[in-house]
């Protein structure tokens, strides 16, 4: 029997709606939070004082190992929140497909200029970026890269040790005297300006900052990264005073959130925390 005019358009309409929800399962399996294996970990995020929470995280676990990566926006509306899923899912996707990697500070370099160039086509010409970092284990050592200020750090006998540096102005200023291009009265007055020089975006975006060498693990080290709505209001001693307490990582990462939107201040930026507990092959340490 022949199906009328009603019929085909109730037909056409759940059609539209199955495309619709294969779309959007599949848009979530590549959302900000990407975790295809059971890998330790646990994020925390706040927004601050701020109206939009614009930073970005991804995990992903593939035979060459674990990829972290904790992107945060730079930019007015939702500028920073694209530009840093942009970035973030720039990287990722060149770190999916290996089984095999021998050489993270090339996929590093390689994938944070496309970021950036990506960043670039998307936001046009509104003015943002993103800082991003990226950590990647294989389970006997430690390999990072950064652009901006992001703050990687490792959990080890109950002391947080810092890795980044950052690509803030003062930590150009410190390299710059060291390197004798820079007077100490410059050096001295730089030291107080915590400003990015360097992001996914900018124009005239340099060099990023990767791990040279690379850290060798230890069972029980746990990788912490934050971005700046974390570490400007929790002290390193705050930050180790939780994650040395006998807690999942979910509830230190909560803890950490609950800290930071329990300090006073009118001008706080997104905080977000990610804690990993990579999987220490190495049986020498």
């Amino acid at each position: 029997m022949m199906m009328g005019t009603t019929e085909w358009f109730i037909l056409f309409l759940i059609t539209v709606v199955l495309v619709v929800l294969i779309i959007v399962r599949l848009a979530a399996a590549f959302t900000s939070k990407r975790q295809p294996a059971a890998v330790p970990w646990a994020f925390g995020q706040t927004t601050g004082n701020r109206e939009i929470q614009a930073d970005t995280i991804q995990v992903f676990r593939n035979q060459a190992g674990t990829m972290a990566i904790l992107a945060d926006g730079i930019g007015k509306e939702n500028t920073g929140k694209v530009a840093a899923h942009v970035a973030a899912d720039t990287v990722m996707d060149a770190f999916v497909p290996y089984h095999i990697l021998n050489n993270p500070d090339y996929l590093f370099r390689t994938a944070f200029l496309a970021a950036h160039s990506r960043v670039q086509q998307t936001i046009g010409e509104r003015r943002g970026g993103a800082c991003m970092g990226a950590v990647f284990t294989n389970g006997v050592q430690l390999y990072y890269a950064l652009a901006g200020n992001i703050r990687i750090a490792l959990f080890r006998n109950g002391e947080l040790i810092p890795i980044s540096k950052g690509q803030t102005l003062n930590v150009l200023a410190k390299e710059a005297y060291q390197g004798g291009t820079l007077s100490k009265k410059e050096t001295i007055w730089s030291l107080e300006a915590t400003r990015i020089w360097n992001y996914l975006g900018k124009d005239g975006f340099h060099e990023i900052e990767v791990c040279k060498p690379p850290v060798s693990l230890k069972k029980q080290d746990l990788i912490m990264m934050a971005t700046q709505g974390i570490y400007d209001e929790l002290s390193w001693a705050e930050l180790e005073d939780v994650l040395i307490k006998n807690m999942t990582l979910m509830e230190k990462a909560d803890q950490i959130i609950r800290l930071v939107e329990n300090k006073s201040g009118q001008d706080k930026e997104n905080g977000s925390i990610l804690l990993l507990a990579p999987e220490v092959i190495n049986e020498k340490n």
